[in-house]
């Protein structure tokens, strides 16, 4: 086996986790062909993250780790939800404006809809999906961020294509997430994504948040954007007055 880098190796480790439920730390260096030092370290992060639980002599996989889905199987859950947000969101995009999309399947809804539009845009992406439907579509400019890609996904993850973002001047970030509560703001699953997501938010003039009800009140391992970061949040749904009234606090809008 070719020598990992440490997100490839911890993204390994998991898999073999969930196929085993538990290991030792000999096995686990034999499996993944790294040190046992290596190994002690990267089992140390992963527990940190809530991923994993340190035995005597090994791991074991947190009970409540959801099942990693496939990007496809993401797109098809709540699709009729991420269709209603994504025709909300439309109505805050611009003639000429230059927006940021997320890699989210609830993003590649909202870039369907502007693929059919007439609207002159530049759009900053980091899913490889979105960029595909956008590229369709003369009058928009799409700028693909670089980076790494993972089996089964559909985002480029990790720091390595950012500077591009120092170049441009973001109007919007468009975004969903795993979940959302007002105490940790947006939040979601793949740290290595996380990453770039915090970089992508800190470089928007505006964030959109784009979530469907199950979004709201979860949260998940990290969080990317706080309240006090966000402009607007789009559900698919109608929330309570006392919510809207303490997004209200953050001075973020709901739509």
């Amino acid at each position: 086996m070719n020598k990992l880098f440490a997100d490839e190796r911890r993204e390994l480790i998991l898999s073999i986790l969930r196929e085993k439920k538990r290991v030792t730390v000999k096995e686990l260096a034999k499996d993944v062909n790294v040190s046992e030092a290596t190994l002690r370290t990267d089992l140390n992060i992963l527990e940190e993250e809530g991923l994993l639980t340190r035995t005597h002599g090994g791991a074991i996989l947190n009970v409540d780790l959801p099942a990693k889905k496939s990007f496809s199987e993401r797109e098809k859950k709540n699709r009729e939800s991420k269709m209603i947000i994504a025709k909300k969101a439309i109505k805050h995009i611009s003639h000429k404006d230059c927006i940021l999309l997320d890699a989210s399947t609830t993003a590649l809804e909202l870039a369907r809809l502007l693929r059919d539009s007439n609207m002159k845009l530049t759009v900053v992406t980091n899913g490889i999906s979105t960029a595909i439907e956008l590229k369709e579509n003369p009058g928009i400019n799409v700028i693909l961020i670089g980076g790494m890609t993972r089996m089964g996904s559909m985002a480029i993850e990790g720091l390595l294509g950012i500077n591009i973002l120092d170049k441009i001047n973001i109007d919007t970030m468009f975004t969903s997430a795993s979940g959302f509560t007002i105490e940790e703001g947006l939040t979601d699953f793949n740290v290595y994504e996380v990453e770039l997501k915090k970089v992508m938010a800190n470089k928007a003039e505006k964030i959109v948040a784009l979530l469907d009800m199950s979004k709201i009140g979860t949260s998940s391992i990290a969080t990317f954007a706080k309240c006090e970061q966000i402009d607007t949040l789009i559900v698919d749904d109608k929330l309570s007055d006392e919510y809207i009234a303490k997004l209200a606090n953050y001075n973020i809008k709901v739509d």
